[in-house]
C-alpha cells in the first residue's frame, strides 16, 4: 500500500485535474458541444484519459531524473524516501506516457492530429524533465508549450479547429512560463526580479483573456471567473515579492498551478459555453482536495 501511494504521489493527482481542465477548455474553443445531436462522449473520454496519462507520466520523470537533487534537497520525495525505486518510477512512467498516446490515438479515425499533438507533449515533457528544467528560458518556455500543446489537444477533437485557432495556445505558454519563473527560488529563496518578471507574464494573460472576452460578446461571466483567477494567483505572489522565502514562493506557485482551472473555465465563457465554464469551475475544489493530500510542486 505504501509503494502504491507512493506511485500515485509522483502523479500529482492535483496538477492532473489542472491538466483535464486544459482539455475541457480547449473542446468548448472548438465548437464540439454547439451542436448537441451530433456529438458524442467517446472521443471526450478518451482526450481526458489522454491528458491524465501524458501529464501524470511527465511529471513521474520530473522526478526520475531529479532523483540524485531531490536526494539533497526534497528527500522526502517517494524516489530519495526509498518508497519507490528509480526503475520502478521510469517503468510507472513509461506506461503512463504510452496510454495517454494510445488514447489520443483512438479519437479519431483518419485523422492523425490529435496522436500527434500526444507524442509532441510527451516529448516536450521529457525535454523539459531531463535538459531544459534549469535553463532560464528553454525552462519556462518549454514547460509553457507542454500546457499549450495540451489545450490544442483539447481543440484537435474537431482537427480543423486546430488550424483557426492555434495562436491561442500561447497564452498558457506565457502563463506556465510564469509559474516556473516563480518556482526557481522555492528551495532556497528566490529573487524579486524573478517574481516581478512574473507579475508582467500574469498581467499579459489577464488582458489577453479580457480582451478576447470583450471580442468574443461573452465578457460577463468571463469577467467574473477572470476576477477569480486574479484574486487567487496575485495575493500570494504579493506575499512573495515582500518576502522572498522558499515557503512563500512554494505557495505562490501552487495557487498559479490551481488557478490554471479558472482559467479555463474563463476561456470556456468566453466561448458562450456556460454550463461547461461551470463543470471546469468544479473542477477546482476537487484539485484543492488533492493538493491538501498531495504535493503540487
Amino acid at each position: 500500500m505504501r509503494r502504491i501511494t507512493g506511485l500515485l504521489r509522483l502523479t500529482r493527482p492535483a496538477n492532473v485535474i489542472t491538466a483535464v481542465s486544459d482539455i475541457l477548455a480547449g473542446i468548448t474553443i472548438s465548437g464540439y458541444f454547439l451542436n448537441a445531436n451530433e456529438y458524442s462522449w467517446k472521443p471526450v473520454i478518451l482526450l481526458v484519459i489522454s491528458t491524465m496519462g501524458l501529464y501524470a507520466g511527465g511529471v513521474v520523470f520530473n522526478d526520475v531524473f531529479d532523483a540524485k537533487l531531490d536526494a539533497i534537497e526534497r528527500p522526502e520525495r517517494p524516489i530519495p524516501s526509498g518508497v519507490v525505486s528509480k526503475t520502478a518510477a521510469t517503468v510507472w512512467g513509461l506506461l503512463l506516457l504510452v496510454i495517454g498516446i494510445i488514447a489520443a490515438a483512438n479519437v479519431h479515425e483518419g485523422y492523425t492530429v490529435s496522436v500527434v499533438l500526444s507524442v509532441a507533449i510527451a516529448v516536450c515533457a521529457l525535454v523539459y524533465d531531463k535538459w531544459c528544467k534549469h535553463h532560464f528560458i528553454a525552462g519556462p518556455f518549454t514547460m509553457g508549450l507542454c500546457r499549450g500543446l495540451n489545450l490544442l489537444l483539447g481543440i484537435s477533437i474537431m482537427p480543423a479547429a486546430v488550424h483557426s485557432f492555434w495562436p491561442l495556445c500561447l497564452v498558457p505558454v506565457v502563463y506556465i512560463a510564469a509559474i516556473t519563473t516563480v518556482s526557481r527560488g522555492e528551495v532556497h529563496g528566490g529573487n524579486k526580479a524573478n517574481l516581478y518578471l512574473a507579475v508582467c507574464l500574469y498581467a499579459l494573460v489577464i488582458a489577453t483573456l479580457l480582451t478576447f472576452s470583450i471580442i468574443q460578446q461573452y465578457w460577463r461571466t468571463a469577467v467574473f471567473l477572470i476576477a477569480g483567477f486574479c484574486g487567487m494567483i496575485m495575493p500570494p505572489l504579493m506575499k512573495a515579492i515582500k518576502q522572498p522565502s522558499g515557503p512563500l514562493i512554494g505557495k505562490a506557485v501552487k495557487a498559479g498551478v490551481l488557478a490554471l482551472i479558472l482559467m479555463n473555465a474563463a476561456w470556456a465563457a468566453a466561448f458562450g459555453q456556460f454550463y461547461l465554464a461551470c463543470i471546469i469551475v468544479l473542477l477546482l475544489p476537487l484539485s484543492i482536495l488533492l493538493a491538501r493530500l498531495f504535493a503540487v510542486t
